[in-house]
């Protein structure tokens, strides 16, 4: 594989997101959840910006055509912004579209089109009920082998976890260890939709059902944590969620008029998969990861062991586990272990998720890869609050689309 390289140096100088949540977000529109988020983002630079500074809207939206009955969401928030007559561009590339929108921002300004780009996602998923948005996701599946079958994503990475047992020997234990992790770094977290640790949550449940539980494993064990698609069960799985996110990309030249402390895009990456998860060799892994990681990893001149803590797509408990490994952070089978022992947690060797992840922080599908970004902002920039991971200098971020027909990766700087 080529080395690819950036013609220009990019940074960002800002982010905002809104909570992350089902219902706190009821009577807002997506338009007012990304008009929020944007707004912080711009209050967030140094010294100041304007929407009207930038040349371009990046936006990633999976699915406002069903969840809100709107297209043509791009102009819309541009227009929300003030941006006009500027250029807006809707990306959907599923729960990748916000980080694959990021990658389109950075080469708009690596190329010379752009000097400064707004870059975001948002998704307002809670229009419909449960049922109504496990079919809408499902649009980002294979709708002749997969969907028409019956597969939802829950039944996609269920069959990912047995592989993984199978080949690895990793059990659903191990993958509990991912929630009840995700769920501590959520509690600490202002914007995550889930701000209590499992343990806190089964004892008001049970409380509730006149039950009592020893322990997290217990409960998770439990009736109150059902099977979906074995062998995951609902505390396996990220939330639904509506919320928005944004960041704002210059180039460094440019930098300099906005912040002294930006947080450099050192590399990006960006690879496809087949569509349908029975075409491929291995279930264990998500080729597109690996791919577009050594593109990033390559691009940055840095090895998995230079990431000091990284934001990784933890859908469902066993994408995290996938993840790390397909990252390089951990040996192949090795995931589940490593986190079973600690060593993905906040002060672990390699803390992934500091800001709950997808698990609890939530996961309003558009918005994500901009949320993780925004997280980078804060971690590399030493304002992560409760969830600092100590001494952050380079982290990484790591967005699936479905079931990883669509995989991009960037690796940030502190400058």
């Amino acid at each position: 594989m080529s080395v690819l390289s950036l013609y220009r140096q990019v940074s960002v100088i800002g982010a905002g997101m809104t909570r992350f949540h089902h219902r706190v977000h009821q009577d807002k529109q997506g338009r007012e959840l990304f008009v929020e988020a944007a707004l912080e983002a711009a209050e967030s630079v140094d010294r100041g910006f304007t929407f009207g500074d930038a040349d371009a809207l990046y936006l990633g939206y999976f699915s406002s055509d069903m969840f809100e009955r709107q297209g043509h969401t791009a102009a819309l928030m541009a227009d929300w912004l003030g941006m006009n007559p500027k250029p807006a561009y809707r990306v959907e590339d599923a729960c990748a579209s916000s980080g694959v929108a990021v990658n389109a921002g950075v080469q708009a300004i690596a190329s010379g089109m752009c000097d400064v780009v707004v870059v975001g996602g948002v998704e307002k998923m809670r229009t419909l009920g449960t049922s109504e948005v496990t079919d809408t996701l499902a649009l980002a599946a294979d709708a002749n082998y997969e969907v028409g079958v019956g597969f939802t994503f829950p039944g996609l990475y269920a069959a990912i976890a047995s592989a993984h047992f199978n080949k690895h020997g990793s059990t659903w234990e191990q993958l509990q260890q991912v929630a009840i992790k995700n769920h501590v770094n959520g509690k600490k977290n202002p914007k995550a939709q889930y701000q209590e640790t499992i343990k806190e949550i089964a004892d008001k449940l049970g409380e509730r059902k006149g039950m009592s539980f020893r322990d997290e494993m217990e409960f998770l064990r439990s009736p109150l944590n059902p099977v979906v698609a074995s062998p995951l069960r609902l505390f396996d799985c990220c939330p639904i969620s509506d919320g928005a996110a944004a960041v704002i990309l210059a180039a460094d030249d440019v930098a300099e008029k906005y912040t002294d402390t930006p947080v450099r895009v050192a590399g990006i990456g960006q690879a496809s998969d087949t569509m349908a998860l029975h075409d491929r060799d291995d279930f264990t892994s998500l080729r597109a990861a690996c791919v577009a990681a050594r593109q990033a990893y390559n691009m940055a001149g840095v090895e998995a062991r230079s990431i000091d803590t990284a934001c990784v797509h933890d859908c469902f408990t066993i994408a995290e586990v996938v993840a790390t490994e397909d990252l390089g952070f951990f040996a192949r089978g090795e995931g589940s272990k490593a986190a079973s022992e600690g060593r993905t947690a906040l002060d672990g060797e390699m803390p992934v998720n500091p800001d709950g992840g997808l698990k609890a922080k939530g996961h309003p599908v558009g918005a994500t890869g901009a949320a993780m970004v925004y997280e980078m902002f804060k971690q590399l920039r030493g304002q992560a609050g409760e969830h600092q991971v100590a001494d952050a200098e380079v982290g990484l971020t790591h967005n699936v689309g479905a079931a990883g027909a669509t995989v991009s990766v960037q690796i940030y700087r502190r400058g």
